[in-house]
Parts: C-alpha cells; structure tokens; sequence
C-alpha cells in the first residue's frame, strides 16, 4: 500500500494537489475574512503547517534520489544560474510549495490586520487576489489601503 501512495505522489500529482489545495484557504481569506473557519483554519498556522509537511516529504523523497542540494546555493551566482536550476523540477517544485506558503502566510496576515484596523473586507479583497499572483505587490498595495485606515504611516509593527 505504501509503494502505491509513493508512485502517485509524483512531482506532477503534487504540484496539481498544492495548486488546487490552497484555492480553499484563499477563498476563505477573501469571501469569508471575519468567519470562525478563517480564523482557526486560515489565519492560524494550520495551512503553513500543512505545506511544511508537503516540504518535509519533498525533501526526503529528494534526499533519497540523490537530489544535490548544495547546488542550490548557485541561484546567488547570477541569474544564469537561477534560470539553470529551475531546469530542474526537483528545485522548481519546491520553490513553487516556497511561493504558496509566503503569499499564503502574507494574505493570513493581511486578513489579521485588516480586522485590527476594520477595513472594509470588499476592500481588503483586492490586495489579497494580488497577492495570491503577485505578493510583493499585493503587500504594497494593502499597506497603502492600511496607511488611510490607520491615519499613520508605520515603517514596522
């Protein structure tokens, strides 16, 4: 039974099943903010807690294969090199699981913050689509909503 749960978790089925596992949590973030089910579930560490688990296996089943992670350490080389280790789906694959947990994590917090200042949760909505593609800037764009909110800019909090 084990080997047939290790055959289907290839790096094809896993990568399907992050994609498709973390449209919940981020529906919940964006139509139901202020809900109990968000706030245990989502905006707890349950769903970093569950993409760890995913990372964890990851890194076992690469470990077992050989996988050379100190070749990681070239992506600081250039950007030759990052776009060389992204050849390989092993690296890809875990800087994609790395890429959903930050914006997942990020959008939690946007959500947690919003409630703290009472933003309006319409308006909350777009930072966190934004930030579910593109994080940095999803952040950039709450943090200006937040700065009207707060009647303050914080450079930390």
């Amino acid at each position: 039974m084990i080997e047939q749960i290790y055959t289907y978790f290839t790096i094809e089925m896993i990568f399907m099943w992050l994609n498709l596992g973390v449209l919940p949590f981020w529906l919940v973030l964006i139509i139901f903010p202020q809900s109990q089910i968000c706030r245990v579930f989502i905006a707890s560490i349950f769903p970093i807690l569950i993409l760890s688990l995913v990372y964890g296996y990851l890194l076992y089943l690469f470990f077992n294969e050989g996988y050379d992670f100190i070749g990681n350490f070239e992506l600081y080389l250039g950007l030759n090199a990052v776009s060389n280790l992204f050849t390989d789906k092993s690296f890809t694959i875990l800087f994609w699981l790395h890429f959903l947990a930050i914006n997942l994590f990020c959008g939690g917090w946007i959500v947690k913050d919003s409630q703290k200042f009472g933003i309006n949760k319409i308006l909350v909505s777009f930072p966190l689509l934004i930030t579910y593609f593109i994080g940095p800037i999803g952040l950039t764009l709450y943090w200006i909503i937040r700065i009207f909110y707060a009647k303050r800019i914080n450079l930390y909090d």
